[in-house]
Order: structure tokens, then C-alpha cells, then sequence
């Protein structure tokens, strides 16, 4: 798809539809005002008779509306006006193009700026990027058609440039989360960071079998041995701060099926299993989002994968693990497999000399019970770190609430023959325990765990992005990357 600005007035840009946005019990303001001048004042009307409402999404098409050259306007709701924020641009224009992307057209053209700055239009670009795909790769007749041309007014080429790059990142998060696992699977994933890499000008390093055993990861390793498919460690650079300067760890959850191993789950739970890597994907996402937007920032990007399948060879409960910090777990749910992985990596990240972690896991059920679908959990050790990390999600409009991690749920992982078993004692505080036994392999470096298990993958479509994958926290981790401060 072609990215373009515009400064053509919006009653005469020659486009199959043009997009533009309504505040809440409101006026028409800004390019709407002009739309509705252009038209008779149609718009005003439809507002009177509360046709339009500029609720937060909701979407009103005029069709063939005389006074302008494009063959449709899509009015979208903006929501109250004094809560706009980047969230509410990113999922108004995600609604609109998913709206438009429901056929093949050519130029479609966002015309919903009223004087916004940057930051606002990024994310309204990026928005309506992500709003053109939907989870339809592999059937004969799609129900989203990506726009020909893609138009956005009032906006320079950095920024042009910003939003693009965002909105790419998110989609390839959302396409690595909805392709299978015969697609994507250890090696096939590293081939895709390969790939990234190369087009980015990131250093990459991927771990095979061999590298993880020498390395002593017998965690990740454990849990990879029921699967045919062998596990990979991808590491992927991005210097683009001092040199020398400790980077920012982001780390990532990469199983890319999870059976539940002996542990096995039932049809019905592993149905949407393709999933369990979306931390990994996350974390991919965001070192592109990053190197495209050459943000002044180390970064390093960690990501682990493995199958966690069935088979003579699958780890075992009671087994005892020895994870590559020297620490041994006692196994007593194949199922609590992430947890493992991310043992492992979190060390790596820990001996790259990382200065804060932040890692990704679609880890626990308990933290969508505790929580919803819609938001993230977030446990940490260190807590000013942790409130960074929720500053950067609030100011770009994703959900997370921060859940406790007091010491007396670390005596819930205690084990009676190893350092630490990997599940806490029945099923109360799971999110907890899981991310109190992660704690147990970062040190004392600032690290910030984020439980995107309710948001990384939609049942049900919203109005802003069809059902599976969502690409969430890729646009939080860019704004940690945008926000870091060395010295913090």
C-alpha cells in the first residue's frame, strides 16, 4: 500500500472515499466543517436528528454526497473532545479503514486532523494501517482489502514517516500471531527476524540447539524436547544511543504451540494456541518500529521459542530442571511452560548487561480472570520502572493495571526438593506466582513483566480490528523506547 500526504482542500481530493471525524455532542469542526459547508450543511443536520453522535467509533457513510469529488465520506466519532488522545485516534482510524477495507478501492483519503500534533497523527496513521488487515490470510475470498493508496492531510514526511513505520510493526506482530504453527514455528520465526533484520540494520544472533546447550538453558530446553521442531534463541540488536550505554531488554514469550505438553490441555483450550508467541511478536514488532524510527536509544530484543508438545521425549512432572542461572525448578505442570522459557532468556538479557527488562507473555489465565480480555497485567520489582512502563501504555491508549507482588507470594513457589517449583499453590494468585518465580532470574535489575494473555488475541472483532491478533504493547514499547532516559 502507497502512504501519501495531501494538502488538498478535503471537498476536492479525488478519492474513492475520504474519512473525516466528529467530536461528541458537537459541531463539525476542522475538515468536517468543510465537508459539511461543501454539502449544505448536511453533516450539521445529521447531527441535529442524531444520525451522527460522535460517539467514540461509531461510523456514519454519507454515499455520493453532492459538493465534494470523492464518491463517499466515512464520518467516524472521535468521542468526547476533551479525551482524545492518541488510543482514541489510533482506534478511530483503525474503525474507519477497517470499515472501507470491507471492498477493494483504490484512494482512500483521512482527512481527520483539526490542527493535531505529531504524536496524534502517528498513531491515527498507524490506525488506519492496521484497520486495512484483518486475520484472513489463507482464505480464497478476503474480507479486508489493504487501499491502493493510502492519503493523510495535514501531516510532513517525518511524521509521515513515524506512522507508517508504527503501523507496519503493528500488523507484523498481528500476521506472526495469526499464522499457524505449521507456519510459524522456531526456526521459521527466526528466519522471519533474519529477514527483519536485514532490512532494518539491526545485528542479529540466533541460538540453535546446539548454542542453547552450550549456553546451559535447560529450562527452554525442557520444555522444546517433546517437538519435532527445535527450539531457537533470537537476539536482535539496535544501537542507536551512546555507545557503550546499557541498552533497554525487551524480552518475549515464543511458544509457538502450546499443547500443555503431558499437561494437556483440552481441544477447546488450545484451539487459539497459535498464539502463545505473541510476546515474541511483540518484541519483533517493536525493534522494527524502533530501528525504522532510529530512535536515540540502545535496545536489545530477546525472544524465545520452542513447541511445547507430546511426545517419549516431553519433559515430565516431577523432573528437575537446572535453568542457566543455576537455579533448579521442580516441574509439577508441563502447562506453566512460558515461565521456563522466559527463565532463561530473562538471564541472557541479564548478561547482556541489560539496564531495565520489560518482558512479554501471553503467561497465565489468571490473569485474564483477574483482569478481562482488555487489559494487561503488570508485576515488577522495581517500582518507578514499573510506573514508566504504565505511563508510556496510558499515554498511548492501552490498558494495563498493576497487580501486587508482595514476598509472601514468593513462599507459593517454594519447593521441597529443587530452589523453586514452576506453579504457586492452587489456583489463587497464579498471575502472581508465575511472574514471582520470573523475578527469581533478573537479579536486581529493574524489570517490569507485562501479561498480555487477555488483549494479544480477540475472540470477537471490535470495531477497530478484526478478531486475533492485536499487536497490543507494540505502540507502548516504542513510546518506553522514545521516553528513555539513560540516566533514569
Amino acid at each position: 500500500m502507497k502512504v501519501n500526504s495531501t494538502d488538498v482542500q478535503v471537498a476536492q481530493v479525488d478519492a474513492d472515499a475520504i474519512v473525516v471525524g466528529v467530536f461528541q455532542n458537537s459541531l463539525p469542526t476542522g475538515p468536517a466543517a468543510e465537508v459539511d459547508n461543501a454539502t449544505g450543511g448536511v453533516l450539521s443536520r445529521l447531527i441535529e436528528q442524531k444520525e451522527i453522535t460522535g460517539k467514540s467509533y461509531k461510523l456514519v457513510p454519507l454515499m455520493g454526497p453532492m459538493g465534494i469529488s470523492a464518491h463517499q465520506a466515512l464520518v467516524v466519532g472521535l468521542g468526547p473532545a476533551d479525551e482524545l488522545d492518541r488510543g482514541t485516534v489510533y482506534r478511530a482510524a483503525a474503525a474507519a479503514a477497517r470499515r472501507l477495507a470491507g471492498k477493494p478501492r483504490k484512494r482512500v483519503a483521512f482527512f481527520l486532523s483539526d490542527n493535531w500534533s505529531s504524536d496524534l497523527l502517528e498513531n491515527s496513521i498507524a490506525g488506519a494501517l492496521t484497520g486495512c488487515h484483518g486475520q484472513d490470510l489463507y482464505r480464497a475470498e478476503k474480507k479486508r482489502h489493504p487501499f491502493d493508496e493510502l492519503v493523510i492531510a495535514g501531516v510532513d514526511g517525518d511524521t509521515l514517516s513515524a506512522g507508517e513505520a508504527l503501523g507496519d510493526s503493528v500488523n507484523l506482530a498481528r500476521r506472526l500471531v495469526n499464522q499457524p504453527a505449521s507456519e510459524i514455528y522456531p526456526e521459521s520465526f527466526a528466519g522471519v527476524a533474519g529477514e527483519v533484520a536485514k532490512q532494518c540494520g539491526l545485528e542479529i544472533d540466533v541460538w540453535d540447539p546446539q548454542r542453547l546447550q552450550s549456553e546451559r538453558c535447560g529450562a527452554l530446553l525442557a520444555v522444546a524436547q517433546g517437538s519435532a521442531r527445535t527450539p531457537r534463541l533470537v537476539i536482535v540488536r539496535y544501537a542507536g544511543g551512546k555507545r557503550g550505554a546499557a541498552p533497554l531488554a525487551l524480552v518475549g514469550k515464543g511458544v509457538t504451540f502450546d499443547s500443555g505438553g503431558l499437561s494437556l490441555k483440552p481441544s477447546e483450550g488450545m484451539a487459539d494456541m497459535k498464539c502463545d508467541m505473541a510476546g515474541a511478536a511483540t518484541v519483533l514488532a517493536a525493534m522494527q518500529a524502533i530501528a525504522r524510527r532510529k530512535l536515540p536509544v540502545n535496545v536489545i530484543g530477546l525472544m524465545g521459542l520452542v513447541e511445547n508438545m507430546v511426545s517419549s521425549t516431553s519433559y515430565k512432572l516431577g523432573d528437575v530442571l537446572t535453568a542457566r542461572n543455576g537455579r533448579t525448578i521442580e516441574v509439577l505442570n508441563t502447562d506453566a511452560e512460558g515461565r521456563l522459557v522466559l527463565a532463561d532468556v530473562l538471564s541472557v538479557a541479564n548478561e547482556e548487561g541489560a539496564a531495565k527488562i520489560i518482558d512479554l507473555a501471553t503467561l497465565t489465565g489468571a490473569c485474564v480472570v483477574a483482569l478481562g480480555t482488555g487489559v494487561a497485567g503488570l508485576m515488577t520489582n522495581d517500582q518507578s520502572w514499573c510506573d514508566r512502563v504504565a505511563v508510556a501504555a496510558r499515554v498511548c491508549g492501552e490498558r494495563v493495571w498493576q497487580l501486587p507482588m508482595f514476598p509472601e507470594y514468593k513462599e507459593q513457589i517454594e519447593s521441597g526438593v529443587a530452589d523453586i517449583k514452576n506453579i504457586g499453590e492452587g489456583r489463587w494468585g497464579g498471575a502472581i506466582t508465575a511472574a514471582k518465580f520470573l523475578e527469581e532470574f533478573v537479579d536486581e535489575t529493574p524489570w517490569t513483566h507485562i501479561d498480555i494473555a487477555g488483549p494479544a488475541f480477540l475472540d470477537k472483532a471490535k470495531p477497530w480490528c478484526d478478531a486475533g491478533g492485536t499487536g497490543v504493547m507494540v505502540r507502548t514499547l516504542v513510546e518506553v523506547a522514545r521516553q528513555w532516559d539513560e540516566k533514569k
